[in-house]
């Protein structure tokens, strides 16, 4: 069938929205209709090449939509059903048997490749193949999507506002409640809030944390973190000493935990001085070159430095939970959205890199 789709054909280009050819679904696949699709740093780092993807590619890995035909082996789902998606994952592996389907062996392949699940594409122009980002490329009217990439959605909410779920906002939460686990009564450095670093904040109040400190260089995101529950906010442009300053309102001694969501290796580096010995530091943000003092900054100081990938979940089982705590207000995730029709895909991007939008949401028809 003939599509509408956002292609990327060389590294750093805008989006140009283009007629492509979507193969059916195949054995364990499903035909959705796109509803919408969340803006992520992910496809902005991806499409200029940082995290390389076969071009040329569509991107776009936050999708929902409406099941409207199903490959063999599909006999779960039904035409009409409400799904989204998340990362894939092989579920044979060690790591996909024992629960942690985030730390695929195949995770690359599965999600950066450009490839589906058996190796193929779905996806092609002009007779020649098309990535799909996440096996999705859901930056277009409707994907083909393996079953370990659903999750039933609800029907008490509407489509268009499940969307982000599916990787920014569980990685936030999930850094903090599945990874750091964060006890009641403890202290917890969030650095970056963007959707992923509010996901944090809003978290930690869930797990009872008794001091959150929200860092960011944007002030109206710093007024929405304090909305949502930091205690404490810290504008990096205008404080000079970050670890100081995190000192002096944990008694001295630094967090307990520590969420970084900034892709900044710098950042990285003070979110882990800002943690406490036996502290922990969690790396959320796609980061590239990090240079610490091992001895002085690490292992001296018995801290924690970990790698966090979508907030350490089984996306069928934390989304439900996530939305189980929105349902009763704890959870008010609907505050980062901003929506933009499909066709306005550049100005998303570009409003949330300047910081402007917090989470950019694409409808597919309005």
């Amino acid at each position: 069938m003939n599509i509408r789709a956002a292609l990327i054909e060389r590294p750093g280009e805008d989006f140009h929205i283009e007629t492509l050819e979507l193969a059916e679904p195949r054995r364990d696949e499903a035909l959705v209709r796109i509803a919408a699709c969340g803006v992520c740093h992910t496809d902005d780092v991806a499409r200029c090449g940082i995290i390389p993807v076969p071009l040329p590619a569509v991107f776009g890995h936050e999708g929902c939509g409406v099941v409207e035909a199903l490959g063999p082996g599909m006999e779960d789902f039904s035409p009409g059903d409400r799904v989204l998606f998340s990362f894939g994952y092989c579920g044979t592996c060690e790591n996909c048997r024992s629960g942690h389907p985030y730390a695929c062996l195949h995770n690359r392949r599965l999600n950066f490749s450009g490839e589906h699940f058996d190796g193929s594409h779905r996806l092609s122009g002009n007779g020649k193949p098309v990535s799909a980002f996440f096996g999705q490329g859901a930056f277009a009217e409707y994907a083909v999507v393996h079953r370990h990439n659903l999750i039933p959605a609800p029907d008490d909410l509407p489509l268009e506002l499940l969307a982000p779920l599916g990787c920014g906002i569980q990685t936030g939460a999930g850094a903090v409640l599945n990874y750091l686990k964060a006890e009641p009564g403890s202290s917890i450095l969030i650095t970056g809030c963007g959707a992923v670093g509010l996901s944090a904040v809003m978290a930690a109040v869930i797990a009872g944390c008794e001091t959150i400190i929200a860092c960011d260089v944007v002030p109206e995101r710093l007024r929405l973190a304090k909305e949502l529950g930091a205690t404490h906010t810290l504008n990096g442009r205008e404080v000079s000493d970050i670890p100081g300053a995190v000192r002096s309102l944990t008694d001295g001694c630094g967090v307990r935990y520590a969420v970084d969501c900034t892709g900044s290796g710098t950042c990285v580096r003070t979110s882990l001085i800002c943690v406490r010995p036996l502290g922990v530091c969690a790396v959320v943000g796609a980061t590239q070159e990090l240079t610490i003092h091992v001895e002085n900054e690490l292992m001296g100081a018995a801290k924690t430095l970990g790698g966090v990938v979508e907030g350490c979940c089984v996306p069928q089982l934390f989304i439900p939970k996530l939305l189980e705590f929105h349902r009763r207000g704890r959870f008010p995730f609907d505050r980062l959205i901003t929506y933009y029709p499909f066709a306005e895909i550049n100005a998303a991007f570009a409003d949330t890199k300047k910081g402007s939008v917090v989470k950019a949401v694409l409808k597919m028809s309005q």
